[in-house]
């Protein structure tokens, strides 16, 4: 990892109506536009998306960095991100952000380690450190075996 502080440098270009470029060194520009709810077209990507997804991907790059750190093993997290948006003090703001992670390990894999790792994961998240919204987080670990069968050991809540 680089030493701190990071620079993170991205662009946006619109014009009176139509999609909005999205753009950043390096990286493949893609359109957003505004979500239904602000009579948007709703099929693609908005700010608010934009938001929960970050929320999410941090999540999953946390874990893995995380994981990678611990040598834990494990197959597959899986992780969905809900963002309520409300009108507070005459301005919109997201009020809180919900977290669902299911975290699939094999038979043979340490929980209580896949617990640790899941909630360090929660608290070491730049992005969602970085809202003052309430965040709660709801993390499933389930126990694949070989034949692909699923078992649920254990539901982790946890309400930051």
């Amino acid at each position: 990892m680089h030493p701190y502080p990071h620079t993170y440098v991205a662009s946006a270009i619109g014009r009176s109506q139509g999609l909005v470029t999205v753009a950043s060194p390096r990286l493949l520009s893609f359109e957003t536009a505004a979500p239904p709810e602000f009579d948007g077209p709703g099929d693609v990507w908005s700010p608010e998306t934009l938001l929960c997804a970050s929320i999410a991907d941090c999540f999953v790059l946390s874990f893995r960095a995380l994981s990678r750190a611990a040598r834990f093993e494990w197959l597959q997290l899986e992780c969905r991100v809900e963002g309520v948006l409300e009108r507070v003090s005459e301005t919109s703001r997201f009020t809180r952000f919900t977290t669902f992670a299911e975290l699939r390990v094999s038979r043979d894999s340490d929980v209580a380690k896949a617990r640790e790792l899941l909630e360090r994961a929660e608290h070491d998240c730049p992005i969602a450190n970085s809202l003052r919204s309430a965040h709660t987080v709801h993390a499933v670990i389930r126990v694949v075996s070989a034949a692909s069968d699923v078992a649920l050991i254990e539901c982790v809540e946890h309400l930051v």
